[in-house]
């Protein structure tokens, strides 16, 4: 079992959800989770949190039913210039952020170009995570991605809802296999995310975790329960390995 999930999303993504932060941090407690991150999607994503949510989070209550919260960030790479949805002034007062690609947001272009944009949007202090860079829609050049990672102490996420059997992203697994090996070989830290959009996934790793393990990935790699070090990383973006 692992004792943290930090890309979850709630009502304020504006899709797939009715569940606020309450609900989502009692079902991570009912579920024995630790350490609860509500990730929710950047204001460039229909109908998600605006400016003025992301601002008010930070004053939000640090514990809910138990368990520690982290309030974070789910951003949208715009461009090739690695353009995101949110302000460097709000992203410096929340915990952490991830970058993902979106069709909604991002038009695919060439290996190079993706790669690019990637790297371009790892250069904002706040970004901490490589959302679902498994997606087939974006291919991308893991092992430069990975050398970039690992010069700007940025890690990559294992992303449940990729691998499940109700993901969308298209066959993910050889491209996971891949982000496995660059971390495993630069001995970067992964962690592994539901996704949840809602309570139903939160803390929910079947799929993930069964494919790291089948990978023999190194569990001293894995940081989801490995809670202060994870908190530091998230809070210095620098990741000790031991």
């Amino acid at each position: 079992m692992y004792l943290s999930d930090i890309h979850t999303h709630s009502i304020a993504s504006g899709h797939g959800t009715d569940c606020t932060i309450s609900d989502m941090a009692k079902t991570a407690s009912k579920k024995g989770l630790k350490l609860l991150g509500i990730s929710d999607h950047g204001p460039g994503t229909f109908a998600s949190g605006t400016s003025s949510y992301f601002r008010s989070l930070p004053f939000c209550p640090k514990k809910r039913f138990g368990i520690d919260i982290l309030y974070g960030v789910e951003l949208n790479i715009l461009d090739v210039e690695g353009h995101i949805d949110l302000s460097e002034e709000l992203l410096d007062k929340l915990d952490y952020a991830i970058i993902s690609m979106h069709r909604q947001n991002y038009r695919s272009g060439s290996v190079s170009q993706n790669t690019q944009a990637y790297i371009n949007a790892m250069k904002y202090p706040a970004v901490k995570i490589l959302g679902h860079c498994d997606d087939t829609h974006f291919p991308v050049d893991y092992e430069t991605l990975a050398k970039t990672a690992l010069q700007e102490n940025v890690i990559f996420e294992i992303n449940e809802a990729s691998l499940a059997p109700y993901g969308y992203r298209g066959d993910t697994r050889l491209n996971t296999a891949r982000i496995l090996y660059y971390c495993r070989k630069y001995n970067i830290p992964i962690i592994l995310s539901s996704d949840s959009h809602g309570k139903e996934h939160i803390g929910d790793f079947t799929y993930s975790a069964g494919f790291v393990h089948q990978a023999m990935f190194p569990e001293a790699l894995i940081l989801n329960n490995q809670i202060p070090k994870l908190k530091i990383f998230l809070q210095t973006r620098e990741y000790i390995v031991s």
